[in-house]
């Protein structure tokens, strides 16, 4: 039985009605988040409308602030973002849908505000955009329907799409769209790249005061925007509408030379029935240097293969990929076509090659993501030296999977990483080889056989003996120890 002091909602109602409204506002107090939630459900006792003022109110003063957003304020301004996203999607749109419409597209306009001076370099932002939008799709097919007037939007939304925060717009709001809706935006996309250049935004900068070099510079940025966001809409417009041909139409000769575009293309004409065509398509792949196979081709290809009913030359192509690639995809794919039993052979055999492979750092990607632990520590203590202790961020998450069962191979990876730094004298990782060499240390408990490698003890002797002088590196090691 839970504590009567257990902070459950139960619990908390024998409080009474008094005391908890004083407890909320001691709370929120000196708390400008906490204090917006309040007067949000204090608006939603009286009306969606006011809930809805309540967020404008906000969206607007996000919109118009000024402020940098650091990378340590990223966190709040997410959390303030996500709060109004949630209560239009859940709070007015389940009043008013067609009032959730407007004020959600309200939201994906304060993007540009944000984006322009927040840093977002892990996408925390973005993805709060990306669940607007999809938000705009439940709410637009619950809103009262205007295809034309939701294309409209739609096309003026992405004529402002600096910083990509629409770029899933149109696949969202396929569905409300509706043919109708789709075959208007593509007319207006169609009408828009017909423009002359002289009609287009920035063609009068020259006579604004600007030097005919910087005018033309810029406008010839602003057409080649234009144009990619004229090619993807219609790209994406077909998609939407399932029209293989159309997607096809806005690829030039270069593009279906692009290994990824040509799997595009053939993976469509797959779809539609056509695996002749999507033979073509894909064989128009330029493989060239500059152009390498990629992983979406050569599966795109096996897909092909299939739908021609050449499975056998399919599964050959895929154990030739993983053979040259090490990529577990493929190997994964093969696997699954293979009868019981023949498979788990197979798996061996995979394994036994992934381990002899000449790139030992791709080797050992390979058995970790597998995964297959115990032949990723049988290479790496077979092939020790061929490490690359530069490769930092690779092999201290390499000794983080090995640590637990297999610590021998935990520790050659940590000493490759301090082998490096001393060798190379690399004093701005004397602290991180420091702190390998603590850890290297407390693994070497766990060690019952040494027969691989040297003792910590004597290992640290080899050291001090090639690398007594740099003392900064010893200082380090005894803070860590």
């Amino acid at each position: 039985m839970a504590s009567k002091t257990t902070l459950n909602a139960k619990n908390l109602e024998t409080l009474g009605v008094e005391r908890l409204a004083a407890l909320l506002i001691d709370i929120s107090t000196g708390s400008a988040a906490n204090k917006r939630l309040l007067r949000i459900e204090l608006a939603g006792m009286q009306s969606g409308e006011e809930v809805a003022r309540e967020v404008t109110k906000r969206l607007t003063s996000i919109d118009r602030s000024k402020s940098k957003v650091g990378w340590r304020r990223v966190k709040a301004l997410k959390n303030d973002l996500d709060t109004q996203r949630r209560v239009i999607a859940e709070t007015i749109a389940g009043s008013n849908a067609d009032e959730a419409l407007e004020v959600m597209w309200r939201f994906m306009g304060v993007a540009r505000s944000v984006f322009s001076r927040c840093a977002d370099a892990n996408g925390t932002i973005m993805a709060i955009f990306r669940l607007a939008c999809a938000d705009l799709s439940v709410i637009a097919e619950a809103a009262e329907r205007n295809p034309r007037r939701l294309a409209e939007r739609v096309f003026s939304a992405l004529q402002d799409n600096e910083y990509g925060q629409y770029d899933t717009l149109i696949g969202a709001l396929a569905p409300s769209l509706g043919v109708e809706g789709l075959d208007h935006l593509r007319f207006l996309f169609l009408e828009w790249s017909k423009l002359a250049e002289s009609n287009l935004p920035g063609a009068d900068r020259a006579t604004a005061g600007l030097s005919d070099a910087r005018a033309s510079y810029e406008d010839i940025l602003n057409l080649r925007k234009r144009d990619q966001t004229i090619r993807t809409a219609l790209e994406q417009i077909a998609n939407a509408q399932g029209d293989v041909d159309a997607f096809i139409a806005l690829q030039d000769a270069q593009a279906k030379s692009e290994p990824a575009v040509a799997a595009q293309i053939a993976r469509k004409l797959v779809d539609a029935g056509r695996p002749d065509e999507a033979l073509d398509a894909i064989n128009e792949a330029n493989h060239t240097v500059g152009h390498p196979n990629t992983f979406e081709w050569e599966a795109a290809y096996t897909e092909v293969l299939e739908a021609l009913g050449r499975k056998e030359e399919a599964q050959e192509f895929r154990w030739h990929s993983f053979e040259r690639t090490l990529n577990a995809d493929h190997l994964r794919a093969f696997l699954k076509r293979l009868p019981d039993f023949d498979d788990m052979e197979a798996e061996e055999k995979a394994l036994a090659y992934g381990y002899q492979y000449p790139d030992v750092h791709r080797a050992l990607a390979f058995l970790l993501s597998w995964p297959s632990l115990d032949h990723a520590a049988k290479l790496v203590i077979s092939r020790a030296t061929e490490f690359d202790g530069d490769r930092y961020e690779f092999l201290t998450s390499a000794a983080e999977a090995l640590r637990e069962k297999h610590p021998s191979a935990s520790v050659i990876m940590l000493r490759a990483l301090i082998d490096f730094v001393l060798d190379r004298a690399r004093t701005a990782r004397y602290k991180h080889a420091a702190r390998h060499l603590a850890e290297a240390k407390r693994l070497g408990a766990e060690i019952g056989d040494w027969n691989f490698i040297d003792s910590h003890e004597d290992y640290v002797a080899k050291l001090r003996s090639s690398h007594q002088s740099k003392t900064k590196f010893w200082k380090n090691s005894i803070q860590e120890h």
